[in-house]
């Protein structure tokens, strides 16, 4: 199988995964809007969410599945199991006391990490530690979920692993559907949306042991022990804890400052969520795929390979990423009207939440492009540089938020996010291109140009077409979903035939994978 239909088949389950994930948040901002407990319930499941990403799909990842694929490449599934299994008994013991001792200190953690100005509403406060103790133990399920997933996409079974986030948003929405036809109150709604996390957690955990189970990879229960390799495996992820989750500490930086801005944390999260579905779909495809063939590449000591992988992995994101963030930028607008826009989400909301998206997608491409570079040093087993860059990056996000956020609100913070992801993979590609780890190709730097030409002249005609169906954006929602949906297949359509057409994307697999949908 080719890179980019490996790519295809995990973009392909996400993308069922952030579809969905807009009908959750659509029938959110119907039944709590921007509100007191939105706001609670996003700071709540952000925290969670935060752990996972910097534990579970980042630190922990990140240092497990290059040392998984090399087990299985060098030992055979016999030394890949018995690292599995040493690894999941250290795993599911610190989950345990990790989850334990934040239930117990929930209160302290909201008032000094989470949502610090909710200390001054106190039934906001109130809620947000309660909703927070429910949703903790999720945390448990996504790193044993992470885990699993790191393993079959080892064995080159990406697609479930991409795919079973849906179950989280289907049982969300289910809530939301019960709740809202009951007429539940918003704080009601809060406590059901709390419960459905939970459940979802379990439900991926589930379905994902046993699709390991399928494959013939069951894990044995052992002793917890600090094998040599489950050592090796701790000193890579210490580097990598704000390595693999600096998108995640930046929005939590973000939600902490913003929480002085009433809705300001639903605002964000509002925008964040259109901007996470290209980031989602293109930067977890190349993350998932790219780390263990280029880890493979490199243990087989094939320097020309993890070269290639890396000139058509720049290709492929630039090509759908650049495109993304210009139309975000270009009209955040209709696009957020489209989506949210009912019930208690007002015009008034939309043109909040708008301005927060044209800046987060600012962003957009580079925080796709550090998913190219930053694998090059996890499958070296460098943690310390990207550990490093991120350091900066972090800092470089506070100062931003803090001198922007008192000048444009929310949309400040969201300037600030985009600003420091843009340092973060400058010092990566640097860094990269002085080791003579990494070159881009004359075949890449041509697509790239060719790529940002498309994209530019994308851009201008979706700026003129927005100017021409104004009223129609203004109109009913028929006539807005009509007009969004053109334009947006205008943009598209003119942007594929330009890079099709000069050669910006790699025709021969595109035939290949046109003739593979249709057979």
């Amino acid at each position: 199988m080719s890179l980019v239909r490996k790519f295809a088949s995990v973009a392909s389950g996400t993308m069922a995964s952030r579809v969905l994930g807009f009908l959750r948040e659509a029938l959110i901002g119907a039944a709590l809007g921007a509100g007191p407990v939105a706001d609670a319930f996003y700071a709540a499941f952000r925290f969670p969410n935060l752990f996972r990403r910097l534990f579970a799909e980042g630190a922990f990842n990140t240092a497990f599945i290059p040392l998984f694929a090399k087990e299985l490449e060098g030992g055979g599934e016999a030394a890949a199991r018995r690292f599995g299994e040493e690894v999941l008994a250290v795993l599911v013991v610190s989950l345990v006391v990790l989850s334990i001792a934040a239930i117990l200190f929930m209160p302290a953690l909201v008032a000094t990490v989470i949502a610090p100005a909710f200390v001054d509403t106190p039934g906001k406060f109130d809620l947000t530690v309660d909703l927070t103790r429910i949703m903790f133990p999720y945390l448990f399920c996504m790193s044993l979920v992470a885990m699993l997933s790191g393993i079959l996409n080892s064995m080159r079974r990406y697609f479930l692993a991409a795919l079973v986030p849906v179950l989280l948003n289907i049982i969300l929405i289910a809530v939301l559907v019960a709740a809202l036809t009951a007429g539940s109150d918003q704080s009601t709604v809060g406590y059901w949306l709390a419960v459905g996390v939970l459940v979802s957690g379990f439900a991926q955990l589930g379905l994902l042991a046993w699709a390991t189970m399928r494959e013939g990879f069951a894990m044995r229960a052992r002793r917890p022990r600090l094998t040599p390799a489950v050592k090796r495996l701790l000193v890579l992820m210490g580097p990598a804890l704000l390595t693999g989750g600096v998108v995640q500490i930046n929005l939590l930086v973000g939600q902490i400052i913003a929480s002085a801005q009433d809705g300001a944390i639903a605002l964000l999260n509002y925008a964040d969520r259109i901007n996470q579905l290209p980031l989602g779909v293109i930067g977890i495809a190349i993350g998932v795929v790219l780390l263990p063939e280029l880890a493979r590449a490199l243990k087989a000591g094939d320097h020309a390979d993890a070269q290639h992988l890396q000139n058509r992995s720049l290709e492929f994101a630039l090509g759908l990423t650049l495109p993304a963030a210009i139309g975000l930028m270009v009209m955040p607008g209709p696009i957020v009207a489209l989506l949210y826009e009912r019930g208690a989400f007002t015009s008034e909301t939309t043109a909040m939440a708008a301005a927060a998206l044209a800046a987060f997608a600012a962003g957009l491409p580079a925080f796709v492009l550090i998913k190219v570079f930053q694998p090059a040093f996890f499958a070296r087993e460098d943690m310390k540089t990207p550990m490093w860059y991120s350091f900066a990056a972090v800092a470089a996000n506070v100062v931003g938020s803090l001198a922007l956020f008192p000048i444009y609100g929310h949309v400040g913070i969201a300037l600030a996010t985009s600003l420091s992801g843009w340092l973060n993979f400058v010092l990566l590609a640097a860094t990269q291109w002085r080791n003579g780890d990494f070159r881009p190709s004359g075949v890449t730097l041509r697509r790239v140009a060719l790529i940002m030409i498309a994209s530019t002249a994308m851009g201008l005609a979706v700026w003129f077409l927005n100017l021409a169906l104004a009223n129609w954006f203004a109109g009913t929602l028929s006539q807005r979903l009509l007009a969004t949906l053109g334009v947006v297949a205008v943009a598209a359509g003119l942007y594929f035939a330009i890079v099709v057409a000069t050669g910006g994307v790699d025709r021969s697999e595109l035939r290949r994978l046109l003739r593979r949908r249709r057979g």
